[in-house]
């Protein structure tokens, strides 16, 4: 945890900036949750969201299922139109949990810094 600077995390997964010196890293967020990593600029985290919720309002889990909260029958895009996870109801909830909140966290780091600048 010395080489981060959390945004936000849940039970699920972590949002945070590398502290490394180069402008590459430091202007995007890794974004961790099950055993994949992402490292996204701000505008591919809103995209995220927007697929975090397009996928939320598809209803692409069986209504008839017992299984259908931890059955990874939905898949969601990413900001990396190659790559798409299948996920569960939990997973998807948790995911779109971490990503908004990193959002709104990112949102009131800016806003304050605006603040203190001025």
């Amino acid at each position: 945890m010395r080489d981060i600077d959390a945004i936000y995390y849940n039970d699920f997964g972590i949002a945070f900036h590398w502290k490394k010196e180069t402008k590459n890293y430091r202007s995007k967020i890794q974004v961790v949750f099950r055993d994949t990593g992402f490292l996204l600029t701000h505008k591919e985290l809103i995209r995220f969201a927007e697929h975090v919720q397009n996928t939320m309002n598809s209803n692409a889990v069986c209504s008839c299922c017992a299984k259908k909260k931890s059955c990874r029958a939905m898949l969601l895009e990413t900001p990396v139109p190659q790559v798409s996870l299948a996920v569960s109801v939990n997973e998807l909830t948790a995911i779109k949990d971490l990503i908004e909140g990193t959002i709104f966290q990112l949102n009131i780091d800016n806003f304050l810094s605006d603040i203190c600048n001025n």
